[in-house]
């Protein structure tokens, strides 16, 4: 390796560094006591031990933070357990893994991502940023449904889909998590009736049908 090959390199590692110890200051100001009135690049800067434009140069603005600081906290949580879901051999094993990852994820950063939501709200760029990340969920939410469905060996219409789809991806929202849970914070029980809840509804509609 050349010395200008190694420099570089050390200046990637020092960057990456750089970027972690900013994403755990975030997530400690955003999880902490004050919550997200203590939140601010500023705080965020002084609480990693850095610059202000360092934080800027690294994630360009507060949204910009903040969305890396979800995906952080995606990988943290298991997410990138989530491509394996899909290859177990029946819908229900695949339904059972695709809870289990999410509640996970869930139940790992919960305080975080119930203040990162909350200023989604208050913050449009943010919120369509998290919303285009639940769009990926019902996109796995839909394979999963279709390989249930084929497990029985049933077909529905396109509008009936489209509603059990939809039924899905609230049932496996962030939101239902945290009301389930409750203090307990116990994301294998909330999997399991978050599942229950799923089968029912599948299978009461396909009765009807």
């Amino acid at each position: 390796m050349s010395p200008r090959q190694y420099r570089a390199g050390q200046r990637q590692v020092a960057a990456e560094q750089t970027r972690t110890r900013i994403l755990e200051a975030a997530c400690e100001l955003l999880t902490g006591e004050k919550g997200p009135a203590s939140f601010s690049m500023d705080a965020v800067a002084k609480t990693a031990g850095v610059a202000r434009m360092t934080v800027y140069y690294q994630f360009d603005s507060k949204t910009g933070l903040l969305e890396a600081l979800f995906d952080d906290l995606a990988q943290r949580g298991g997410m990138a357990g989530m491509p394996a879901a899909f290859m177990a051999p029946s819908g229900r094993e695949a339904l059972s893994t695709v809870l289990d990852v999410l509640t996970g994820f869930y139940a790992s950063g919960r305080i975080a991502l119930r203040r990162l939501r909350g200023l989604g709200i208050l913050d449009p760029e943010l919120d369509t940023a998290l919303q285009s990340r639940g769009e990926r969920r019902r996109g796995g939410l839909q394979v999963v449904l279709g390989r249930l469905l084929a497990d029985r060996d049933a077909e529905v219409g396109e509008a009936e889909l489209d509603e059990l789809v939809e039924l899905l991806f609230m049932l496996t929202s962030f939101e239902t998590f945290d009301l389930l849970a409750g203090p307990d914070d116990d994301s294998g029980a909330v999997a399991r009736r978050i599942e229950e809840l799923i089968l029912a509804v599948l299978d009461r509609r396909l009765a009807a049908a």
